[in-house]
């Protein structure tokens, strides 16, 4: 009997120690496990060539304080099944938070106009391009590609009563910008919103377009239509966007973050008299790539590369980025604070430039590329905050549609490995390919940042890092478990000889 309760006692000590093999998961912060939940929009109807840009107010979204883990959305039919990006191009989707008052019907317009509607308050994103740009979560043709998850202890605060005003409640808006492309002369121009293709001569608003806007989201609004193949029929369908969101109740156990939305169209410029952020930014949200037989092949090929400076208001460590690019890009990456020596040697690069060609046909191309990337200003030191690439799909299911972006990376660096100062300079680089001419193409890129913790290395991992050394971590406790069961036998060896020479049974192992 002692055996067998010596047994029962190894067996014990074997199961808490599996037990506490189980990795800290995510359902060690907020309140209880995470949650998720799936949802659809609205009805949209398209047909060939059609477009809808819609705004969808007080959708249904996960209610109370809680801490947002991740969005993600796609479009599908009246079957559920999903729509491949060659038949419905989305162009772009974003979720915006607002307080509407309380009893009070809403305003009826496709937006929510602070000025129309005194009764809705947008609550923006930390910044920068808080005036244009102030969702909370927002892709286009990479959706299905890209991960949007904030890793623990992270996440999005939202519905905190503390915060909403009296008399108000939380909602949330959803904008679907879809483009049908079935039968289109031109998919690419009717994705890229070329203004010929639609027969635009003015905006939404009935403002004219100028002469020289060729394409872009002034021409492609609600209801427009790109121009279809003569004889091309195709049946008008009820379509949805899905969208599936994972939160967790909030609790002190949760560390908040803010976004930050970048624009390499912005044209900030400091203004020393002012500490007003939003007042310094103008951000386009779009521009054109000219093609490289216009502009001349550069000496990196025919990439279109497309940057600005921007100022951090704030700033933290950086635990998600992510860039938006259309069809031709090539990658975008959010750098660091400028290097004084690079801009001290930009100011001799002229004095080179007259023997570019000379250097050119003496063939010295290495020393060419050498000299000149030392002397130009690049704006770059060096520390890359994140960098964001494309994958471009190669078949024709929903998720790998060829010639098209279907993901993008994303960065989760570990916890306190990558800052950004209080007042930081960053430089945000867009690159398109320039093989041919691009309109409306769009350079964004988001971060989340969580002030700095007194000791980071305390946090938990990201639930992707912890993925990803899981095999790391189980390999550990699978040679801690093999020592304890070698140790138990060593034991039961040790007994059986002993109770065998006193004249006991041996113990069946």
């Amino acid at each position: 009997m002692w055996c067998r309760g010596w047994l029962c006692s190894l067996a014990v000590l074997l199961l808490l120690l599996a037990a506490l093999s189980v990795e800290p998961s995510q359902a060690l912060i907020g309140k209880g496990k995470e949650k998720s939940a799936v949802f659809l929009s609205p009805e949209f109807v398209l047909g060939p060539g059609s477009v809808v840009n819609s705004f969808y107010q007080d959708i249904d979204f996960p209610r109370g304080h809680i801490a947002l883990k991740s969005f993600d959305a796609e479009v599908v039919d009246d079957a559920g099944l999903p729509v491949p990006l060659h038949q419905t191009y989305l162009h772009h989707w974003v979720i915006e938070r607002y307080y509407h008052r309380k009893g009070v019907e809403a305003y009826k317009s496709s937006f929510i106009n602070e000025t129309l509607n005194p009764d809705s308050i947008i609550v923006r994103n930390s910044g920068i391009c808080q005036n244009t740009l102030g969702q909370y979560f927002g892709l286009g043709s990479e959706t299905r590609g890209t991960a949007t998850y904030v890793p623990d202890p992270y996440g999005i605060e939202v519905g905190n009563p503390d915060e909403i005003p009296d008399g108000y409640e939380e909602k949330w808006l959803l904008n679907v910008h879809a483009i049908d492309t079935r039968g289109v002369e031109d998919r690419l121009g009717c994705t890229e919103c070329r203004c010929d293709l639609y027969n635009v001569t003015e905006d939404e608003y009935g403002y004219p377009l100028s002469s020289n806007y060729i394409g872009g989201l002034r021409c492609c609004y609600d209801k427009t239509q790109c121009r279809v193949r003569k004889g091309f029929e195709g049946a008008r369908r009820s379509l949805y966007m899905r969208y599936t969101v994972k939160w967790v109740d909030w609790d002190s156990s949760v560390v908040p973050v803010k976004i930050y939305i970048f624009d390499v169209t912005d044209t900030w410029k400091r203004l020393s008299a002012s500490t007003d952020q939003t007042a310094k930014h103008k951000c386009l949200v779009e521009y054109n790539v000219e093609s490289c037989g216009i502009t001349g092949e550069t000496e990196d090929g025919c990439i279109d590369v497309k940057r600005t400076i921007v100022t951090m208001p704030t700033g933290g460590n950086v635990i998600y980025g992510v860039s938006h690019q259309h069809s031709g890009g090539m990658g975008s990456t959010l750098y660091g604070e400028v290097s004084k020596k690079l801009i001290s040697f930009g100011i001799f690069y002229p004095l080179i430039r007259p023997f570019d060609n000379l250097l050119k046909v003496l063939s010295f191309d290495k020393i060419y590329h050498d000299l000149t990337t030392l002397l130009k200003l690049k704006w770059i030191d060096g520390r890359i905050i994140c960098s964001s690439m494309p994958t471009y799909g190669k078949g024709m299911e929903a998720g790998n549609e060829a010639g098209y972006i279907v993901g993008m990376s994303t960065c989760y660096p570990e916890p306190g490995s990558v800052k950004i100062s209080d007042g930081e300079t960053l430089i945000l680089e867009s690159n398109y390919s320039s093989t041919q001419k691009h309109t409306g193409v769009m350079g964004l890129f988001y971060i989340l940042v969580a002030e700095p913790s007194p000791n980071p290395s305390l946090l938990f991992r990201s639930s992707f890092d912890m993925h990803a050394n899981s095999k790391v971590y189980n390999s550990v406790w699978a040679v801690a478990l093999l020592g304890v069961a070698i140790a138990a036998a060593i034991v039961v060896v040790y007994l059986r000889r002993k109770k065998t020479e006193d004249g006991y049974e041996a113990l069946v192992v």
